[in-house]
């Protein structure tokens, strides 16, 4: 009885525990599968992906050495800058980016938004011309029209300065400001020129003396024979000679004095606005062959001709200062050929004489005044020649070995000046008068039977255009070249 009353209970529990099993089953497959829909759902709608567009942002300018802050209407997340050598660029927080100016050149920035939009803004950093400018402005107050701006890694000034003068000086502070190059657009409001009055004159002095002699003289005794012979002549002007009669003996001298001299004058007259430079040359050219490489495999080689300079010749540059005061400078030149050659070989064997040039060049420079004059002197030139022939012995002799030597002596002496004077002009308004506007031109029956070379009256025709002229100035009125002084 008592197993009988012992079984039930086995049963009923094995049933419970799969009951239990059964629903714990079902719950958990339950709560599993919502997960299971929603990851695959993502998966089955590739068409919702958004393309956002990428903007370009206002270029933003920096100055090389100062920073400043970017306000953002929208927190971004990442950040990159293109050349790190030009800007730096820092991200402070989401809308705050910190940019510092490093060199002048150019770059760009890319600002990446958490809405997944893309921003691209360029960076350009320059020189500090606002900083520049104020030293200018501080240092030349009376100069308000000059303008300073960056372009790329140089410095631009614009604008209009009083005179040359001033141009200097505002390049010369852009240049000490830092800028590796300047751009010099600056120009003056009333140019100045400046006429050079210059006369140039040189003396030169030659001396010369020579003087030689030739000898002819026989004799016998017995059966020997004397005979002397010299030949010392120089080529003189003149020749003084002794023959005996019926003899072969003589005696010839001869003698040459030559003195010279020679004044050579120039009066140039040039003309230069202030700052720029004028030159003047009255002389000639030679050609110079120059030999250009080495020989070829046949052994000649290539020449060029270069072309050579020589005669008076003058370079200046003229600034005008304040006050009326002018900085010259002036390089004056004389050249000339000189009688004695270069001799050279050539490739085939054969021997050439090139032509040299003698120079005599001075380098000055001046301040003065409009109409004062200074002088430039002390360019001499002085050469000894001396040349002595004589026969062995004899030409030692005290007095009679004068006969058996000739001497000969050369001295050349020139002095070079320089006088300049500079002088203000300004172009005048209206016709100028020439020297030719009173030449009449003669008719036929003037010049014919007349023998006139210039007529007497003019017609209405050629009268016409000579009313308006005024008298021909003279030299001292600084009207030449259609100039007239200030």
């Amino acid at each position: 009885m008592d197993r009988h009353t012992s079984q039930p209970p086995s049963l009923a529990l094995t049933f419970s525990v799969a009951v239990l099993a059964t629903a714990l089953y079902v719950m958990s497959a339950q709560s599993a599968e919502p997960p299971r829909r929603a990851a695959v759902k993502p998966a089955a709608a590739p068409a919702a992906v958004v393309d956002l567009p990428t903007e370009m942002a206002p270029p933003m300018r920096l100055t090389a050495g100062k920073s400043t802050l970017l306000k953002l209407t929208e927190p971004i997340t990442r950040i990159s800058v293109g050349n790190p050598e030009v800007a730096d660029v820092v991200l402070i927080n989401p809308r705050e980016v910190y940019l510092l100016g490093k060199k002048s050149g150019s770059t760009n920035v890319f600002l990446w938004a958490k809405s997944g939009r893309t921003t691209i803004m360029d960076v350009i950093v320059s020189f500090d011309a606002a900083g520049l400018q104020d030293k200018l402005h501080h240092l030349m107050p009376e100069e308000k029209a000059i303008t300073v701006s960056g372009a790329g890694e140089s410095l631009v000034l614009s604008g209009k300065v009083t005179d040359a003068t001033r141009v200097q000086r505002a390049v010369f502070l852009a240049e000490q400001f830092g800028s590796k190059k300047v751009i010099n657009l600056l120009s003056t409001t009333d140019p100045m020129q400046v006429m050079l009055e210059v006369k140039v004159a040189e003396v030169s002095k030659t001396v010369l003396d020579k003087l030689g002699s030739q000898l002819s003289w026989s004799g016998t005794s017995g059966r020997t024979a004397f005979t002397l012979l010299t030949s010392m002549l120089t080529g003189g002007a003149g020749s003084v000679g002794v023959t005996r009669s019926g003899s072969t003996n003589a005696l010839t001298l001869d003698a040459e004095l030559r003195d010279g001299l020679v004044k050579i004058l120039a009066e140039p007259t040039i003309m230069a606005i202030s700052g720029q430079e004028g030159a003047f040359l009255a002389g000639g050219k030679v050609f110079i062959p120059v030999m250009q490489g080495s020989m070829g495999a046949a052994g000649v080689a290539a020449f060029t001709l270069e072309e050579k300079e020589f005669g008076v010749g003058l370079k200046f540059t003229p600034t005008v200062l304040e006050g009326g005061r002018i900085n010259l400078r002036v390089t004056p030149e004389v050249s000339e050929l000189s009688q004695i050659g270069a001799s050279f070989s050539t490739g085939t064997g054969a021997t050439s004489v090139l032509p040299t040039i003698t120079t005599r060049r001075a380098s000055t420079t001046v301040q003065l005044f409009d109409g004062q004059s200074f002088a430039i002197g002390g360019l001499i030139k002085s050469n000894v020649t001396e040349a002595l022939k004589k026969f062995p012995g004899l030409g030692e002799v005290p007095i009679i070995g004068a006969l058996f030597r000739s001497t000969e002596f050369q001295q050349e002496r020139s002095e070079l000046l320089f006088i300049i004077t500079p002088r203000l002009v300004k172009p005048i308004d209206g016709p100028v008068a020439l020297p030719t506007d009173r030449f009449v031109v003669p008719t036929p029956a003037e010049y014919l039977l007349g023998g006139q070379m210039e007529g007497t009256s003019r017609s209405p025709a050629a009268a016409a255009p000579a009313a308006p002229r005024t008298a021909p100035a003279s030299p001292s009125s600084g009207a030449a070249a259609g100039f007239e002084l200030k």
